[in-house]
């Protein structure tokens, strides 16, 4: 567990404001750069032969050119339609088709074509299925094992309606990296992630680091909700009180009219201050900035399980 210091929980001098309805364009450090590469073509290619989703796609992310064009995708698993429906997320809510047991071995078939050696494997929210769908995370783990040894793996997971045993086929197929996000601040659950519970996160992280000392846990908030100050700096303490490695924190972006509004937009110099204090607090690795989402640079993370799980085995 982490050691308690002393962090300050009032806002940075640096012009802060208290949340308000943003209006007009996006600031200029929101620019996003064009899906344009040969790289970016071939993986669109690479997913849509193989009938595979991205995350990337799905959720609209604003680093997809750079990602793509840098070789590098998260693979959405068991569909693209949702059970739940979040306030912020773009992925479509609905009835999901029945689980696709091939999906595993296309994935790794693709991780294989891509050269990949570090991969990040995330899901849509399936509550209707017994398990929440971790066999299939374990099945897709273990089939990018028998076709690229030595690729590390991040899985992205749900919560899984707090059900430990989904968490431990999970972790049975022992990736390297466990994320869990907590998106934001316990205030706004219940409009931004309404059958969500941040306890029931913060338990999925903390039982996932006992159930492999030698994973290393992630998780990630968004800001601009209308979340305060201190209430960001309380997320950041209790995902350390759980012993979190990796934290990334981005800004909110209304994917459409039919979402939650931005109430604000945070400044670099405020992410390189939420960046200080995360590193303060004893997270491994804290990824901030306007555009950073939760496998932003995934493949620089990869870089400290190896480290860590000998730490873990002296």
């Amino acid at each position: 567990m982490s050691t308690p210091i002393e962090i300050d929980p009032s806002p940075p001098r640096h012009n802060w404001q208290e949340p308000q309805l943003t209006t007009g364009r996006r600031p200029e450090w929101l620019r996003v750069r064009p899906a344009e590469s040969p790289n970016y073509q071939r993986l669109y290619d690479l997913m849509r032969g193989q009938k595979l989703h991205t995350v990337c796609e799905e959720a609209g992310c604003p680093n997809l050119g750079e990602c793509w064009g840098r070789g590098t995708a998260t693979f959405l698993l068991l569909g693209d339609t949702c059970t739940r429906s979040c306030g912020f997320c773009k992925i479509k809510t609905g009835r999901p088709t029945k689980v696709d047991i091939l999906e595993p071995l296309r994935v790794a078939r693709s991780v294989e074509t891509m050269h990949l050696r570090h991969v990040v494997l995330t899901s849509v929210n399936r509550d209707e299925l017994p398990d929440g769908g971790a066999f299939i995370f374990a099945a897709t783990m273990r089939k990018i094992r028998e076709r690229v040894p030595g690729c590390t793996i991040e899985v992205l997971i749900p919560d899984f309606m707090g059900d430990d045993k989904a968490l431990q086929t999970v972790m049975d197929a022992r990736p390297e990296i466990l994320n869990h996000n907590t998106e934001t601040v316990p205030r706004l659950y219940r409009r931004v992630r309404p059958q969500a519970k941040y306890e029931r996160s913060l338990t999925v992280l903390r039982r996932a680091k006992e159930m492999d000392p030698g994973a290393l846990t992630k998780s990630g908030i968004m800001v601009g909700l209308g979340e305060r100050w201190d209430e960001v700096i309380e997320v950041l303490e209790g995902l350390r009180s759980v012993d979190t490695d990796i934290l990334t924190i981005g800004q909110y972006l209304q994917p459409s009219r039919f979402h939650l509004p931005i109430e604000r937009y945070y400044t670099p110099a405020e992410f390189d201050e939420l960046r200080r204090l995360g590193e303060a607090m004893g997270f491994k690795w804290v990824e901030s900035g306007p555009l950073v989402r939760s496998s932003y640079h995934a493949d620089g993370q990869a870089r400290l399980t190896v480290r860590h799980r000998e730490l873990v085995a002296a």
